[in-house]
């Protein structure tokens, strides 16, 4: 799953250009491979003339609220769908994972949700909107003292590490990274189907 890389951005309205500032509230992403579906008609066929649907996953955004204790990312998308060919009107759901993800590779919780998609009769095209919430402890993204200090220390021209970036320190690294949460939105698939996506 592609994850994101970093979890610190600079500053644009800070005067040192230099200085980073961090945000605690988790990113979102889409996982490579799981932002999209086929579905097959019949099942066990993967032939291009037995495709009977395609969806995928787009417009992914967050909103963070943030409390004392926790943080909340709101997470909304929209799934969009096109059948092979039109018919009567028809009611498709599907079913969407919401994960949270820690450091880049540790699963942390996972809830499934889903959207329903009305194909209209004689439409080809359908379009749901859906939305869940993940939960992060405040503590679980609060960097060190110690780590923190090392990241804003303010550092003179004349310093022989003026230059370098803090995340070069490799205890630096880890920290924000453990300090780090990502929440992955993605359609609930089986092995056949990941197969299917990860070969195309």
């Amino acid at each position: 799953m592609g994850l994101a890389a970093s979890a610190l951005v600079l500053s644009g309205c800070n005067q040192n250009p230099l200085k980073v500032q961090r945000s605690a509230c988790p990113a979102v992403a889409i996982p490579t491979h799981v932002g999209h579906l086929t579905r097959f008609d019949p099942p066990q066929s993967r032939n291009a003339d037995a495709i009977e649907m395609t969806a995928q996953i787009a417009d992914l955004t967050g909103t963070c609220v943030e409390g004392a204790e926790h943080l909340l990312k709101d997470v909304s998308f929209t799934v969009t769908a096109q059948r092979r060919q039109a018919g009567p009107a028809r009611d498709v759901y599907l079913p969407v994972f919401v994960a949270l993800a820690q450091g880049g590779n540790v699963l942390v919780s996972k809830q499934l949700t889903g959207v329903t998609l009305n194909f209209p009769e004689g439409g080809l095209r359908a379009e749901a909107r859906g939305g869940a919430r993940a939960e992060v402890h405040r503590s679980a993204v609060t960097l060190p003292p110690e780590i923190q200090a090392r990241i804003t220390r303010e550092r003179r021209p004349e310093d022989p590490d003026a230059l370098i970036d803090p995340l070069a320190d490799p205890q630096v690294r880890a920290a924000v990274r453990a300090a780090s949460f990502e929440v992955l939105v993605g359609f609930q698939i089986d092995d056949a189907s990941l197969a299917y996506n990860i070969g195309k």
